[in-house]
């Protein structure tokens, strides 16, 4: 029973669904732009509120208890619950608003200034997600999503726009022996072993991490100086540039390797007339990087 002598608050409820969905502490607190210490602290208070613990810390990080199981589902109903209370009143009020997903390197800036410069009166807000949170889009954190396909969506489920594609290119450490080459062929690594994907929902997908024992890492400065120290190699799109930034990592081209696929996908049926907007100022908007 609770002893706080107030409601129970759905930013609590927030935080405890983000926890559950990293299952670590630390990326939920890096995700939900808080402090650590203080995202713990929130959680403790929606336990004490609830009367039972919810998390346990375990050695790769959190866990949900058996009162945690079985409050997530109802966590998220009701986060859903709230967010279509907002829509309806704010559709009704006549206000527009979206929030904008994206994930890993996309840029989407050009896309979001072009949208508030056609509607100055919405309410227009983005959000980045690591490639382990797509789920924000299903469960309503987010209106549309800016991605790389493919995703573990169900299709029946969501409406995809592609928007552009891009070649493959390898990421290996400077010395490596296919460092100097002009290009790679998809054949040759073919027998590489690929490290666990956080979505690894096809034999290409658009972040791969290739060597022998590569334990699965969520974070892209890890999986980076994974391939730099030597033990694994990398498959990227050639408009992700966050590697040229390292003195120590070079880049080669691969042949003969499916296009990575930038979309915009939106629940389908989602009633909010931004999204439409938005696919329209998109599909001029954004377009591939420059070579």
């Amino acid at each position: 029973m609770n002893d706080l002598g107030q409601d129970l608050e759905l930013r609590l409820v927030r935080y405890f669904t983000v926890v559950a969905e990293h299952q670590h502490f630390g990326r939920a607190a890096a995700d939900l732009h808080v402090a650590q210490p203080a995202l713990s602290r929130q959680i403790q208070r929606l336990e004490k509120y609830l009367g039972a613990r919810l998390l346990d810390r375990v050695p790769q990080g959190t866990r949900l208890t058996p009162a945690g199981q079985r409050f997530l589902p109802r966590a998220h109903a009701l986060l859903q619950a709230a967010r279509q209370a907002e829509l309806t009143v704010r559709e009704e009020a006549g206000v527009e608003r979206i929030v904008i997903g994206y994930v890993e390197d996309l840029v989407i800036t050009a896309v979001v200034r072009e949208l508030r410069r056609r509607h100055p009166d919405a309410e227009i807000t983005t959000r980045y997600l690591s490639c382990r949170e797509v789920g924000a889009l299903s469960d309503r954190r987010v209106d549309a999503l800016f991605a790389r396909a493919p995703l573990p969506l169900a299709a029946g489920d969501v409406l995809t726009t592609p928007l552009y594609e891009e070649p493959r290119m390898l990421v290996v450490p400077r010395g490596h022996p296919l460092a100097d080459r002009p290009s790679v062929t998809a054949e040759e690594l073919a027998g590489e072993e690929a490290a666990p994907c956080a979505f690894e929902t096809a034999d290409w997908t658009s972040y791969r991490i290739l060597g022998a024992g590569v334990p699965p890492i969520e974070s892209y400065e890890d999986k980076l100086e994974l391939v730099a120290s030597g033990r694994a190699i990398a498959v990227l799109p050639v408009g992700d540039r966050r590697s040229a930034l390292r003195p120590d990592l070079v880049t080669v081209p691969i042949e003969g390797a499916p296009s990575s696929q930038v979309v915009l996908v939106s629940r389908k049926g989602d009633p909010n007339p931004m999204i439409r907007n938005l696919r329209l100022v998109a599909g001029t908007a954004l377009t591939a990087p420059a070579a």
